[in-house]
């Protein structure tokens, strides 16, 4: 039986012939119509496939321009006020031609003049390029102390120059890894913190070296080192200019100079550094004998160890950081000879970023409240607050965020300011009255749409995220989404300015809302938010991101239908996770995850951070840990996922993502695997963090549209 053809208007059909007619011509004209019904079909799937191409092309032309204008934008990664309030110094990246060179340049700017900013360097001109950085300004505001290794690649050496400008000098002559300079309180001597003969540094975050023969051997301390700032004709160790202090089996993180100049305080560990960053304890050291007096042991973590302005106090941020350099906690102090520490800002509903002493009793500080940054003085003894600025922006200084800086007095400050609506530039002035220093991203726009604030409940707490709407938004129309779930877990999502190191802000310029949820283990609603996650890794976030979904599909009109998921680092687990846990998301990037808690333990190289989030080494309570895999309920995943990791990741190793990978497959869940070549944690190559954003837009575009 022949299935009827169907027509539309205009159209006719051929019926059967009659009984008894001239059946062969009946038959030829059938087969006639057939052959021209398949050749137009057949012009109908080459045009189709032929607009699916071109549709592709101007898709694959749109992210290609996106990410290059992204890739050209300039970036501050380092801003530092002088005591006096006079001057900003800043650190700018240099790039070319899109891309990222590696090298980067000082700048500095008479506040008062209306001059142009002058370059510091240490090369031989003003148009030399050279890797440039580590900001620290001398007590008297007159010279400006940084590191560069424009002598040798990749090896920095400690150099002063005048703040007015003028030539460098050279202080050291070492061999290396150094950062975190800071001038003696009389300006005579400069600390550093220095690794001698170390192959690399930077943290956990950087690619660790390639390793082969015999594991775990030579450990490279980070210790505290003097130089003297005066002229001298030797300027090595032997020399006696350049004096290694603290002991050689202590890696130290972070310090402060007493006022008087005779003691540090120093947050330290023994080595690994990398790894016993979240065993640091509190340390007093005297400058002369070099001797670490343990006096405060933490439950959790603690950065920033600062000495109150009449040598009286250390205060230090102390919460549960599951990164260094990435703070929030609450603000302790502590008798400088020791005793019980105080929490000075119990039940807080934010988590402080950055401190700094302005007064024995007053410190001024920045912290994560919401979506939002404020800054505040904080009274140590009432506990009284007086807020001299919120924004919408991330703002800290030190860590790995250190794009604000205050004057001694804590009335002017540089920040280096940025949203989802303004390109990175540098700004100084009085606290919340700032003024715009540079117009080096003023020809970058904004290629994505408006963002909202979000908030929702989720079991009895209050969540918040920031859902960017599609650019061209039209509210006649449903869009697809991605929720792009934050790193850590102890961090937070906040308006940024997009780069292209795998930002889904991408996503919006090509007609996707994205949501960015801070659920719970996040920074911003204080202490006890950030620790209920806590031997729950999956569950409870899992059920506030579910909740901020509902939440965003009430307020907008998003396809429920067209949902994907991405993250990296731990926001990479919790991609692996969701996908374990529901089939409402069709399709995932998973970028550095975390397939198997267990063997997770034993093959990354920070294995200290777990101990604190599961209470127990994988050794003694190994269920907690199984309980969270994404690979114990593997069996479960039906959406297609692209799966990218570095192939030297020390914190999320790339056999978790290899793991993922072989379960897919086996299960026969579509999916791609890309593993980069001498990457770490936080990729450099600028082709990579392209490669990776152009494979994540395709594989939403192709999945979700």
């Amino acid at each position: 039986m022949k299935t009827p053809l169907r027509c539309g208007a205009g159209c006719q059909a051929s019926s059967p012939a009659r009984e008894g007619g001239d059946s062969s011509f009946a038959a030829e004209s059938h087969l006639g119509f057939s052959a021209l019904t398949t050749l137009v079909n057949l012009l109908l799937v080459a045009t189709a496939l032929c607009s699916t191409v071109f549709a592709q092309s101007d898709r694959d032309a749109s992210i290609a321009a996106i990410l290059s204008d992204l890739s050209a934008t300039n970036t501050f990664p380092e801003v530092a006020m002088s005591p006096d309030g006079k001057r900003a110094a800043w650190v700018a990246e240099i790039i070319e031609n899109g891309k990222d060179t590696g090298n980067s340049a000082i700048y500095v700017k008479d506040l008062a003049s209306a001059t142009a900013p002058i370059r510091i360097t240490a090369g031989a001109g003003a148009k030399t390029a050279h890797s440039e950085r580590n900001l620290a300004w001398s007590p008297d505001s007159k010279q400006l102390a940084f590191f560069s290794d424009s002598e040798k690649k990749k090896q920095m050496q400690l150099y002063i120059a005048p703040a007015a400008g003028g030539h460098a000098r050279k202080l050291t002559s070492l061999k290396g890894f150094m950062t975190d300079p800071q001038w003696s309180p009389d300006g005579t001597k400069i600390a550093i913190l220095f690794a001698e003969n170390a192959p690399s540094g930077g943290g956990p975050l950087e690619a660790e070296p390639e390793e082969t023969g015999v594991i775990g051997g030579e450990i490279f301390n980070q210790r505290l080192t003097i130089v003297d700032a005066a002229p001298a004709v030797k300027i090595d160790v032997a020399s006696g200019a350049v004096k290694q202090i603290s002991p050689k089996d202590m890696h130290v993180y972070e310090y402060d100079w007493s006022p008087d100049g005779k003691t540090f305080a120093a947050s330290a560990a023994p080595g690994p550094g990398d790894n016993n960053w979240w065993i640091a304890q509190l340390y007093t050291m005297p400058v002369e004998t070099g001797k670490l007096t343990s006096i405060y042991k933490p439950e959790t973590q603690i950065a920033m160890p600062r000495w109150s302005t009449d040598g009286a106090s250390i205060g230090f941020i102390q919460g549960l950081m599951s990164d260094a350099g990435f703070t929030g906690g609450e603000v302790y102090t502590i008798a400088a000879a020791g005793g019980n520490a105080v929490d000075r800002t119990p039940s807080r509903r934010s988590s402080v970023s950055s401190i700094q002493w302005i007064l024995p009793s007053q410190m001024l500080f920045t912290e994560v409240a919401g979506g939002s940054t404020v800054i505040s003085t904080f009274d140590v003894s009432s506990g009284a607050t007086e807020r001299l600025f919120k924004g919408d922006e991330n703002l800290a200084a030190g860590g790995n965020i250190a794009n604000f800086s205050a004057a001694r007095d804590g009335k002017t400050a540089a920040a280096v300011r940025a949203d989802f609506h303004h390109p990175p530039e540098v700004w100084a002035g009085a606290i919340g009255d700032w003024k715009q220093l540079t117009q080096s991203n003023a020809a970058h726009k904004p290629q994505w749409g408006e963002a909202k604030n979000i908030e929702w409940s989720s079991d009895g707490a209050a969540v918040q995220g920031w859902l960017l709407y599609p650019r061209d938004f039209d509210a006649s129309k449903r869009y697809p989404m991605v929720v792009s779930i934050h790193g850590g877990p102890a961090n937070w999502n906040s308006q940024h300015w997009p780069t292209a190191s795998f930002d889904q802000a991408l996503l919006s310029s090509l007609g996707y809302f994205v949501f960015y949820p801070n659920p719970r283990g996040s920074y911003g609603q204080g202490e006890t938010f950030t620790r209920a996650n806590v031997k729950d890794f999956g569950y409870g976030d899992l059920r506030d991101i579910m909740a901020g979904v509902d939440a965003v599909l009430k307020a907008a009109p998003v396809d429920p239908n067209r949902l994907g998921v991405a993250g990296w680092s731990y926001g990479g687990y919790m991609t692996m996770w969701t996908v374990t846990q529901t089939n409402r998301f069709k399709a995932a990037v998973a970028g550095a995850g975390i397939s198997d808690w267990l063997s997770y333990y034993g093959e990354n190289a920070i294995d200290q951070w777990m101990i604190p989030y599961f209470g127990a080494s994988v050794y003694d309570d190994p269920k907690v840990y199984e309980k969270s895999s994404p690979i114990t309920f593997i069996k479960n995943v039906k959406t297609p996922t692209l799966i990218v990791v570095g192939e030297r990741d020390g914190e999320c190793p790339a056999p978790q993502s290899y793991e993922f990978w072989h379960a897919l497959n086996t299960l026969g869940v579509p999916n791609q695997f890309v593993v980069y070549p001498r990457e770490g944690h936080r990729f450099r190559e600028s082709e990579h963090k392209r490669d990776v954003m152009e494979r994540a837009a395709k594989w939403f575009e192709d999945h979700l549209k």
